[in-house]
């Protein structure tokens, strides 16, 4: 009796799960790509091959490779100095590295608004530097660099925490330098970690939005990402346009994901060989 009733409850699970899956994700998808070649292959890709879309995808690749080369290097360096090193803040450091995850991504807008608008101090600087950030592409790359930094650390640092330190150790006693320890014995650990870390960060790099929006003022060919430009398309009726380049955004994602499948994969073999 007890089999027959977990029988019923999984395929009620599964039903479940499939029915949402459906309805949040496929029927979406589906409609995506129809409304995208509505008017047929030549007008799908005469939007794909307009000037404008072109910049979009080049600003956002341009962005998403600022924040995954950026991030990658702090979220190694922030994975290592908390979970290798005792000293007093680390949990301040901790906190800290969690907040664009709790924080909207409009409200971190406004936030780099204030601190290189017009309105702050450091606008006479900048301007006499000649450096522009508002309503220019090093906003866009600060927004999404930004938004995107603790996703490599916090897939890192867990599993620091579950290698130790006798490893380390061990090689210091044996008179290993500091960035040997790391790249023969630390590194070796974290090196699956790191990439499904990247990968998340460049699908979430990909996608932003609303703190891009705020800095990048809408400005058509020189700071709309691809997620703004598709907004622009959509608000202007141009609905095979914008369908278009959300299918090629939604394409991009789904070869993020099949990275991230092939990752797990490999780490979950490698993870059983060890053993």
């Amino acid at each position: 009796m007890g089999r027959k009733n977990d029988g019923v409850l999984k395929w009620t699970l599964i039903a479940i799960c499939a029915i949402f899956l459906f309805i949040m994700l496929i029927l979406p998808l589906i409609y995506i790509v129809a409304t995208a070649l509505r008017e047929g292959f030549g007008a799908y890709a005469a939007a794909l091959s307009d000037e404008y879309a072109r910049k979009a995808v080049g600003l956002t690749i341009k962005a998403t490779l600022w924040a995954v080369g950026l991030n990658t290097v702090f979220g190694i360096c922030a994975a290592w100095c908390i979970t290798k090193f005792n000293f007093k803040g680390k949990k301040i450091i901790s906190t800290l590295i969690d907040l664009p995850l709790t924080v909207s991504p409009i409200i971190a807008g406004l936030i780099f608004v204030l601190t290189f608008g017009r309105q702050s101090f450091l606008y006479d600087y900048l301007k006499a530097a000649g450096i522009s950030i508002i309503f220019a592409v090093p906003g866009v790359i600060l927004a999404t660099i930004f938004v995107t930094f603790p996703y490599i650390s916090r897939e890192i640092i867990p599993v620091l925490n579950a290698q130790g330190t006798d490893e380390e150790e061990a090689a210091a006693l044996m008179g290993a330098k500091t960035f040997t320890i790391f790249r023969k014995v630390t590194f070796p650990h974290i090196k699956w970690a790191l990439l499904y870390g990247v990968v998340l960060c460049t699908a979430r790099a990909m996608g932003e939005f609303g703190a891009v929006s705020v800095l990048s003022g809408h400005l058509r060919g020189k700071t709309n990402t691809m997620p703004l430009y598709i907004e622009l398309l959509y608000q202007g009726y141009d609905f095979t346009g914008a369908f278009a380049v959300s299918s090629l955004l939604v394409i991009m994602a789904v070869i993020v994901l099949a990275l991230r499948s092939i990752l797990e994969y490999k780490g979950k073999k490698e993870s059983e060989q060890d053993r």
